[in-house]
């Protein structure tokens, strides 16, 4: 949920993304992987967004993850293919402070092969370099702070400054769902007005998500209770499988359920 967070600020805030990672707020559209390769790396928190003469590539990480480095290869050489000629920043971003020493690599080697990309630990970052700009506010509770209780309480001030009301909104959602990686929840809404953060377009989106896949858990606990009534009565698997369009497999384990009941 917080890379997928991240990944909304990116996609919505461009401007704000590159006036901190690239120093300027170059202007960047989004680049989809699959226009890179008809196989693209499953990566929630994947980011690619381009210039006329750059690629951004960011990953926001949540916890440490020993695929990243060989990640940043494949990409930088996908987009070599497509771009030869584009200069390309790759950056991952990790969220929650953390001992290990994943979050330190920033290559690849393979070999006579060597390829080298940026890491940000948030934590190390200063809190002042997220407080003015809005798109970079939600960050700054997990920046390099003593105190993620009064930075957040400095974010919700910054908040209600905004005028732009749904700006206002997503900018709070955001801040209070990252918040929730040091910060308890009690905290969190004590700082944050929640009438705000559930009208904002992060939050319908996780509300809709979650209605999603209690709708699909519901159907799906309804499917196993009708084979499991077939498999009493002593229906064949084959005309169970037609029925419910479960797998012969998971068939066969409803039925061991049975036997072991």
């Amino acid at each position: 949920m917080y890379d997928n967070i991240c990944k909304f600020i990116a996609e919505n805030f461009k401007d704000d993304l590159a006036t901190w990672l690239l120093g300027s707020p170059i202007k960047l559209t989004e680049l989809s992987p699959t226009e890179l390769s008809s196989e693209p790396i499953r990566a929630d928190s994947l980011i690619l967004l381009q210039s006329d003469d750059l690629v951004l590539h960011t990953e926001f990480q949540t916890d440490a993850d020993e695929d990243i480095p060989f990640r940043m290869l494949d990409y930088r050489v996908r987009v070599y293919r497509r771009f030869p000629n584009k200069e390309m920043r790759q950056i991952v971003i990790y969220l929650r402070k953390t001992s290990s020493q994943l979050v330190n690599e920033n290559s690849f080697r393979l070999n006579n092969t060597y390829h080298q990309f940026e890491v940000i630990r948030l934590w190390e970052q200063p809190t002042d370099r997220f407080m003015s700009i809005p798109g970079l506010l939600p960050f700054a509770v997990l920046s390099q702070t003593n105190d993620p209780t009064m930075v957040l309480t400095e974010v919700a001030k910054a908040v209600e400054a905004i005028s732009d009301r749904q700006l206002q909104r997503n900018i709070a959602a955001a801040s209070g769902i990252l918040a929730g990686l040091v910060l308890k929840k009690d905290v969190i809404r004590k700082i944050l007005r929640s009438e705000i953060m559930r009208e904002s377009v992060i939050y319908q989106e996780i509300l809709e998500e979650g209605e999603a896949k209690g709708k699909a858990e519901g159907k799906a606990e309804t499917t196993r209770k009708l084979a499991l009534n077939l498999l009493r009565i002593g229906m064949s698997l084959e005309q169970i499988s037609q029925v419910t369009e479960l797998s012969i497999e998971q068939i066969q384990v409803l039925q061991e359920e049975i036997q072991n009941s």
